[in-house]
């Protein structure tokens, strides 16, 4: 796999990584999102375009899928009665005689959302054609999904057949949510009309095959297919162009998909393949001009960074803000596209510092969905919003409480649902970091401050009174190791700084909106003894700590397990937990992910003393197994602030492989929507330094690696676009 500053290329082709590279070369456009798979198709891919807010639960499955629409992507060819495929040793449906495929190329071009395959084919009867497809999924016309496939006779004269269609015989990993399901043909516009199951989502697509030879429709089939028959002159080429259009009830009125979605089509393919490209391309390089961060040294991290961005950037709603990004984006079935804190704490922060208004709509999703918090909170017997540690399109908890039975047929219980309460914090820190760096004030007075202020009520009644002190038992912290534990010190300490906040914002709502102050007062019963209770919460909170080593203690009873020697573990790409099994680890002192290491990055060094923070370090990196993708990002970050360079740069660069190179072993699944909004923050916020200081002013601390030259990006703040570059002062001068 060749990796050049703008582009991703497969080349030749890697059957024994078809879905890896699958999820590699997704398209997208904030509104949907399509797995790289052939218009051919090949066994064993994964088709699968995902549309935000399309969720469903099926009869018999746990939790609600985030739904596979129809597959827009099909294009059928034969050269002279050969059917052009790739072969994949593990196809076992091809028939002779066969086509000889004698090269390959597949290239994602990252600044123009662009996809393009190039294929040299040998047909049974001799005859060699270049075929070249190219797909996007419109930036400015988020319904309109467009392809183009190219043929060139390279040698001979062959015969050539085109055919297209729509397919809606699509699975969840063979979970079904269509129903309803309707094929027509008319005019040569292929269409589909289906509802979800549950959740009666209503969906209307349309598709049309433009091509300078007739157009024939074959209505008879299993499904409605479009065809073209030419013959190509040797070293002659052909150009055939397919747009399709997707709605759902989402988008319009129930009955109104289809007709939407027709209506659209007609207009595309008026205004052709190339403008519509041309307008796309123009519509990412608006994108890309705030978003592209610049590496002068590392040809490696700089496509690392772009290629984060772009997948954060295919995934963000733009027009919608009731919708949220799922850990594993739109790009596969992973967590059933549901969304976690990933959202918050990871992919957010990119885009609160590069496109404010995208960030905007997701903290938005948030707020549509208090009363979903506020049901959880209220059904287990607290006051406020808690908010679920998984959601979907209602707001309510989706968590699953059993795992997929284990190898041995055994089912694991899940607990994050009930006890991993720090998201409601999660939430309301990424509220207050959006306000602080966009100085949006209508946002935190209209809707910010409500989902701060409320997510506080629920912490004032969550925690509890005990020996003259306030706890919180029952929880899991970042470091999911280690279930239901009493005084996390994660979340204890994160609660003391979420209540401060809450409180700080109270009083700036008083004296600067004092309307929205009085209603929220109202509203949320923030009554004095209700104020007074969080303050005493601040004042007398356990934080676990160890005066005698200096160091956060990341819940009592830590030390006491079973001490694992995780670098000795080495090398793996397993996780020690996948090693040493679930119960021994939960007894144990490894820990998945970045815990008391994320508290640090959080918090900084109002947290601690440098030397606190470095104990911290030399006690918990050791024992920290990054179980989870999101972990080497986090840590590279606090090891560039603590000084540790070369270990930042080791660990940037772990976190830049996580789904380039698939070592988590899972990248099937989808991409790992954290890790890549974390290696955006151990860029900018670890190695470059950035932050707001005392005085509100942005300033840099670099400690960029000694080989790169410069680091340039840019941010908006307060509302003012502004353009940083930091140089290597090894080799140039001081950050700027």
């Amino acid at each position: 796999m060749l990796r050049r500053l703008w582009e991703l290329t497969e080349f030749p082709f890697h059957p024994e990584k078809l879905n890896h590279y699958e999820t590699l070369f997704t398209i997208g456009n904030g509104y949907l999102a399509t797995r790289g798979t052939f218009e051919e198709g090949s066994a064993g891919d994964i088709a699968t375009t995902l549309v935000h807010g399309i969720y469903d639960h099926a009869p018999g499955t746990l939790v609600p899928d985030l739904v596979n629409i129809p597959n827009w992507l099909p294009i059928r060819i034969w050269i002279d009665g050969t059917l052009f495929r790739l072969v994949n040793q593990n196809d076992t449906t091809l028939q002779p005689p066969e086509g000889a495929v004698l090269g390959y190329r597949r290239t994602l071009e990252l600044d123009h959302g662009l996809m393009r395959r190039e294929v040299l084919f040998r047909a049974a009867s001799g005859s060699v054609v270049r075929v070249v497809f190219e797909r996007f999924a419109s930036l400015k016309a988020v319904h309109v999904l467009a392809q183009r496939v190219e043929i060139t006779a390279v040698d001979g004269a062959p015969e050539v057949v085109v055919e297209s269609w729509i397919d809606p015989d699509v699975t969840n990993s063979g979970t079904r949510h269509w129903t309803e399901v309707s094929q027509n043909l008319h005019d040569s516009m292929v269409t589909v009309q289906a509802m979800t199951g549950q959740s009666g989502y209503r969906l209307g697509m349309a598709s049309k095959l433009v091509s300078p030879y007739p157009v024939l429709e074959q209505p008879d089939g299993s499904v409605p297919v479009v065809s073209t028959r030419f013959r190509l002159e040797p070293e002659s080429s052909a150009t055939i162009d397919k747009f399709t259009t997707v709605y759902t009830s989402r988008d319009v009125a129930p009955n109104e998909v289809l007709t939407a979605a027709q209506d659209t089509l007609r207009s595309a393919v008026q205004r052709g393949y190339d403008t519509l490209l041309a307008e796309h391309k123009a519509e990412w390089a608006a994108y890309w001009d705030t978003c592209d961060a610049r590496i002068d040294g590392d040809d490696d991290a700089q496509f690392a960074i772009r290629f984060v961005m772009y997948h954060i950037l295919i995934a963000a709603p733009r027009h919608d803000d009731r919708v949220s990004i799922g850990a594993k984006t739109l790009s596969g079935f992973g967590y059933k596209g549901h969304v976690f804190w990933d959202t918050e704490l990871f992919i957010l922060p990119p885009l609160t510092l590069t496109q404010p208004q995208l960030a905007r709509n997701l903290l938005m999703y948030r707020y549509h969905n208090l009363p979903g918090a506020r049901h959880k909170a209220q059904a287990n017997g607290y006051d406020g919003a808690m908010f679920p540690w998984e959601s979907t399109d209602t707001g309510e908890e989706t968590t699953p409480q059993w795992s997929d039975p284990q190898p041995d047929g055994t089912r694991i219980r899940i607990w994050t649902g009930d006890s991993e309460q720090h998201i409601s914090t999660d939430i309301a820190y990424a509220v207050l970091q959006y306000w602080r760096w966009t100085g949006d004030d209508t946002f935190i007075t209209q809707y910010g401050a409500e989902i701060v202020l409320d997510t506080a009520v629920f912490w004032g009644s969550r925690v509890e009174h005990k020996n003259g002190r306030y706890e919180i038992s029952q929880q899991i912290g970042p470091d999911e190791y280690h279930e239901n534990i009493d005084n996390a010190v994660f979340t204890n300490r994160m609660v003391v700084w979420h209540l401060q906040q809450a409180l700080n914002l109270l009083d700036w709502l008083q004296t600067h909106a004092p309307e929205a102050a009085a209603r929220l007062r109202h509203e949320l019963k923030l009554t004095p003894e209700r104020l007074n209770h969080w303050r005493d919460i601040i004042e007398k909170m356990f934080i676990p700590f160890d005066s005698e080593r200096q160091i956060h203690v990341q819940f009592p009873g830590f030390f006491d397990m079973e001490y694992i020697p995780v670098p000795h573990y080495q090398p793996r790409t397993s996780s020690v937990q996948a090693i040493l099994g679930h119960t021994r680890t939960i007894q144990s002192q490894v820990i998945k992910q970045a815990d008391v290491v994320m508290l640090m990055a959080l918090l900084g060094g109002t947290l601690a003393p440098r030397e606190v923070l470095l104990n911290n370090w030399n006690t918990y990196y050791p024992r920290t197994d990054h179980g989870s993708s999101l972990s080497p990002s986090v840590h590279a970050w606090v090891a560039a602030r603590l000084g540790l360079d070369d270990l930042a740069y080791e660990l940037f660069a772990h976190a830049a492989g996580i789904d380039l190179d698939d070592n988590k072993g899972n990248v099937r699944d989808g991409i790992h929507g954290a890790a890549s909004g974390g290696l955006y923050q151990a860029l900018v916020f670890g190695l470059c330094g950035l932050h707001i200081n005392e005085a509100g002013e942005l300033a840099l601390e670099p400690r960029l690696p000694e080989h790169w030259k410069q680091v340039s990006f840019t941010v908006y703040y307060r509302g003012e676009k502004r353009r940083l570059t930091v140089t290597n002062p090894v080799i140039g001068t001081p950050a700027a």
